[in-house]
């Protein structure tokens, strides 16, 4: 008897700024994911937050607009538990959805509810991975390095920006870094060299997230550090992938510079990058600590700095944060750093479906009532 094809569902869109960078990874997804192995369902949230399946939400990864895409399906149609013989019954929703609403726990707790499997980190993972406020209090409890920061509500800026400023220009040194707490592909963030550049640094962070972080700038005014990036999968014994470099096209690793520029501008990926074993060891082991720290499962990618040696001291190497859902363009770090590390990106598909399922039937281990 032939193997009943699992039917999954990629689940792409979304209301958060990352939207077009989640139809981009979805496109990947879905033109390399095996149809033999399995039934593949489209679904698509708009802008506005509608669901769409089949055609609809095709038209929506195609970039049709809200007018086109009309036809909206229940939440709970789109997430039935698979039933025989249903049309729209999955069993597991791979949720290539970045940012607010659905790398943050919100959408992991609605498969929950639903009792869903689904590809990627439970809620706790994603919410820690996401905040970066929360991610830095773990990684520090954790005993793992960050650079110094401090973190402010929106509302305590719009009272008062000149106690505010005070307050950050006491706790860190320029440059720095300020970023809506809770966002990714660098939407938001702005490098900050002065006090001049802070107000409206903070004005755009602030426009994205209630809550704001302030970083200091790892090595100091005048050095750029290497941005390095490790790829994580697995559930409760995970791997690390082989060690990466970007070498942004700007001054830092912005949304212009990992999605818009292209050509002699283009950033560029150095995979693996040239590091020393000892150094190459220890950043592989801290993203493996920082993917426990967070509770992650099924996949992360995890960020570091590392500022040049000082005279007669080692290479400061510090976490910048672990990414719970990131990109899986293409382009994106995340399947290229497996691709050098020997699982090609048809296969990590399979892998995290099947990290997916098995967590899933984990979870069913568990006893909920008495």
């Amino acid at each position: 008897m032939a193997r009943k094809k699992l039917r999954v569902g990629i689940l792409f869109g979304g209301r958060s700024g990352e939207h077009e960078v989640s139809l981009r990874s979805a496109r990947s997804i879905l033109q390399a994911i095996d149809r033999k192995k399995y039934d593949v369902l489209e679904l698509g949230i708009t802008k506005e937050g509608r669901w769409l399946q089949s055609e609809a939400a095709q038209k929506l990864l195609a970039g049709g607009t809200p007018s086109a895409v009309k036809k909206s399906v229940d939440t709970g149609v789109a997430l039935a538990a698979a039933e025989p013989g249903g049309r729209t019954g999955l069993d597991i929703v791979f949720p290539v959805l970045h940012g607010t609403f659905g790398e943050d726990g919100t959408i992991q707790g609605l498969f929950e509810l639903a009792d869903v499997a689904y590809v990627g980190s439970g809620v706790l993972g994603s919410a820690a991975g996401m905040d970066k406020d929360a991610m830095k209090r773990l990684f520090i409890a954790a005993g793992l390095p960050v650079t110094p920061h401090v973190s402010m509500l929106r509302s305590e800026w719009r009272a008062d920006a000149k106690r505010a400023t005070k307050a950050i220009e006491k706790a860190l040194k320029y440059p720095l870094f300020v970023k809506p707490a809770n966002l990714g592909s660098s939407v938001g963030i702005s490098k900050v060299h002065n006090r001049v550049e802070l107000a409206p640094a903070m004005d755009l962070a602030a426009s994205f997230d209630r809550k704001i972080i302030i970083e200091q700038g790892v090595g100091g005014p005048g050095v750029k550090p290497r941005e390095l990036e490790v790829a994580v999968l697995g559930n409760d014994l995970p791997e690390a992938s082989v060690v990466g470099e970007i070498v942004p096209a700007k001054e830092f690793y912005d949304y212009e510079a990992k999605y818009e520029l292209s050509g002699p501008d283009e950033s560029v990926s150095i995979i693996p990058t040239k590091l020393t074993k000892a150094e190459e060891k220890k950043i592989r082991a801290m993203a493996i600590a920082a993917f426990r720290a967070c509770d992650c499962a099924g996949l992360a990618r995890v960020d570091f700095l590392m500022a040049p040696a000082a005279k007669g001291k080692p290479a400061e190497i510090v976490l910048n944060e672990i990414n719970t859902m990131p990109g899986f363009t293409s382009i994106s770090m995340y399947p290229k750093l497996w691709g050098a590390s020997g699982l090609p990106y048809a296969k990590l598909i399979d892998r995290l479906i099947e990290l997916g399922m098995e967590r899933h039937r984990e979870k069913l281990e568990t006893q909920f009532s008495r």
